[in-house]
């Protein structure tokens, strides 16, 4: 994993991003034409106090770190970093359906949906 920041690398909070979460951004912009970033956030809300928020960006904020790996780029804002120290940002396929997951070790509890925790 490659992280750009215009601040000390060890202040990314150790978040990682999964080679299957790449290949799906790698995907997505591919089919929309389009190079853009995948911006996660946290945000409070959802069923146990906080959410993660998936959306795109067309370029990061002064504030942002960014994530790069296998051609995909992701941003984050300096206040969700804080949330997601030691995430892994990854995209699960299943039955069900496939989504963007992440994989926080500072979640203490979530919901069933997988979008909702609680530190």
């Amino acid at each position: 994993m490659s992280v750009i920041t215009d601040t000390n690398p060890s202040d990314t909070g150790n978040i990682s991003l999964s080679a299957s979460a790449a290949k799906q951004i790698n995907i997505i912009m591919s089919k929309q034409g389009v190079t853009k970033f995948l911006r996660v956030a946290v945000e409070g809300g959802g069923c146990s106090g906080f959410q993660y928020k998936f959306d795109f960006a067309d370029m990061p904020n002064a504030d942002d770190i960014v994530l790069a790996k296998d051609g995909a780029r992701v941003v984050i804002d300096d206040v969700s970093v804080g949330f997601l120290e030691g995430a892994e940002i990854d995209y699960a396929h299943a039955l069900i359906g496939s989504a963007f997951k992440i994989h926080n070790p500072n979640a203490v509890a979530g919901c069933g949906c997988g979008t909702s925790f609680s530190i």
